[in-house]
């Protein structure tokens, strides 16, 4: 099942860039440059969506989906913490060797 829905987003995360990289910028067309009467039209600017837009929703809502249903999934195998279970090591100062208390200078 994983398998399967790693494809499906490999494939759909290709074919959302190749999606975007088709489409064309707002300011593309010649009467844009000169501010052309496009602000009168029904949709404004932009136009009335167009297939290449319609395909980038859905191709966003399916990449959204299948990021969601992967992280969900691979949330569940995680069985063993990261943080190691051991005890933590009892720390001891350090014995003086020669029996002095150590005044901290040579000269006693």
């Amino acid at each position: 099942m994983s398998i399967l829905l790693i494809v499906i987003h490999v494939v759909v995360c290709i074919a959302l860039i190749m999606i975007v990289l088709l489409q064309t910028g707002k300011g593309a067309d010649m009467g844009a440059a000169f501010g052309g009467g496009s602000s009168q039209t029904l949709f404004g600017s932009t136009g009335a969506s167009t297939f290449l837009s319609k395909a980038t929703t859905a191709a966003a809502i399916v990449f959204m989906l299948t990021s969601l249903i992967l992280a969900y999934m691979s949330g569940g195998k995680v069985t063993k913490s990261v943080v190691s279970d051991a005890p933590v090591p009892i720390e001891q100062p350090a014995q003086p060797t020669d029996g002095s208390a150590g005044s901290g200078t040579a000269a006693d």
